[in-house]
Formats: C-alpha cells, sequence, structure tokens
C-alpha cells in the first residue's frame, strides 16, 4: 500500500488531496498545526508547524520508521495581498518562512528518506500568480517563486536517485479563504486563465492527483491558460 505525506491538510485543497489519495487505496499521513476531522484507519494526523525543522525532521523520522514514503506534497502555504509599498517586512518574512522554508523543510527531510528508497514523487504547489506576475501580491509571488526554483534544482539534483520533484500552480480555489475576496477580482482572473469559474478542492486535488502520477522532473503545471494572459 503506497505512502504518502501531505502538508496543511487539515482543511482546504490539502484536506481534499488526504481523501483523493485515501480513496485511491494510500495510507495518508498529514502535517499541519490543527488536527484535520477526518476519523479513516488509513489516516495518520501529525501536529507540525513545516517552518519548525526539527518538528518536521521529528514527523518525517516517525512516518519513514513505520516503512516507506511515495509521495510528499508540499501544500502548506499562507497569502497575503498588499501592495508593495505597503507591505509590512514581517508579512513577508512570514511568507518565506511558511511557503519557501517550509517547503524546503519537507523535501529536505522526506527527500533524505526517497534517496534511499531509490525512488519516489515529490509535487510543491505553487499558483499562477507567479508566471501571471500578478499586482499586490509582491511578497506572496516572491515567495513560491522561490519553491518553484526549488523545485527544478531539486529535480535535477534527485533524478538520478529515483525521485521526481515537480510542481503544480492554482488560481483561486473555492474555499473559505478565496470566499472573502471580491466576486468581480475573482472572475476577472478565472477570465484570464480561461476558467469559467474558480475550482473547487476536488477538482484542485484531481488536478494535482494526475499531475503526481504522470509529471517529469522539474515540469512545473498551472490550472488554467497562464499564456493568455
Amino acid at each position: 500500500m503506497p505512502v504518502a505525506v501531505v502538508t496543511g491538510s487539515s482543511r482546504g485543497l490539502g484536506l481534499a488531496v488526504v481523501r483523493r489519495l485515501l480513496t485511491d487505496g494510500w495510507t495518508v499521513h498529514g502535517f499541519a498545526r490543527t488536527p484535520a476531522d477526518l476519523p479513516d484507519a488509513r489516516f495518520t494526523q501529525h501536529v507540525v508547524d513545516v517552518t519548525d525543522e526539527a518538528a518536521v525532521r521529528a514527523a518525517v523520522a516517525a512516518v519513514s520508521a513505520a516503512g516507506r514514503i511515495d509521495l510528499l506534497v508540499n501544500n502548506a502555504g499562507a497569502a497575503s495581498m498588499n501592495a508593495l509599498l505597503l507591505t509590512p517586512a514581517a508579512t513577508a518574512e512570514r511568507l518565506l518562512r511558511v511557503n519557501y522554508l517550509g517547503a524546503f523543510h519537507c523535501l529536505q527531510a522526506v527527500g533524505k528518506v526517497m534517496v534511499r528508497q531509490r525512488i519516489g514523487r515529490i509535487v510543491n504547489v505553487t499558483t499562477v500568480a507567479v508566471p501571471l506576475s500578478l499586482e499586490g501580491e509582491a511578497a506572496y509571488v516572491a515567495s513560491k517563486a522561490a519553491v518553484e526554483a526549488l523545485t527544478r534544482v531539486a529535480a535535477r539534483e534527485l533524478a538520478s536517485s529515483g525521485v521526481i520533484v515537480s510542481a503544480v500552480g492554482f488560481g483561486p480555489v473555492d474555499t473559505a479563504l478565496t470566499r472573502g475576496v471580491p466576486r468581480a477580482q475573482l472572475e476577472r482572473l478565472n477570465a484570464r486563465l480561461g476558467l469559467a469559474a474558480s475550482p473547487s478542492p476536488d477538482e484542485a486535488a484531481e488536478f494535482l492527483f494526475a499531475h503526481a502520477r504522470e509529471a517529469g522532473p522539474g515540469e512545473i503545471r498551472y490550472l488554467g491558460d497562464v499564456s493568455r494572459a
């Protein structure tokens, strides 16, 4: 039975990915600061802050002690919309810690397990805001651009060990977080991407799962046509 680790697993896209993997027969370990309400014998919740390197290493060691790790989905993240000149330094620092360093800690810890196995897949979650260079999201875009650079370099370093590192990028997924964004703004962004509406968490999870099965090393795939914008 394949084993996956999903970060940011307690809600939204992360929880949808967990449910999708369980439906497909996986054993899943969730990393999140708050537990997910998901009673399933094949799901184990680990209370982990991905910005805490020691906590990540301890949780990954606990998972790998029981067997292998076949898939890591680096989904945990934070977002903030601020005009560049008005963005507090603390906000930019927080986004880098969560989005980039969180992904880095998990990729590094799980990557070591996968290199020993000589096989595994790592999928980092990014955003269409990177190729679109969305205004009002400079700090967020920079943190996710770092994730994309990490993806490409890690893919080159780990491919010879049988570990495939790739990424998927989403626009606004229909979650509690995006429901606070003005509808007109969401509609404009989806129109730029050629989408009729924001995908549901389940639709986004299906896109991610399909990518995880077939992606090549360093491949970054976006939900929506970023070339239109």
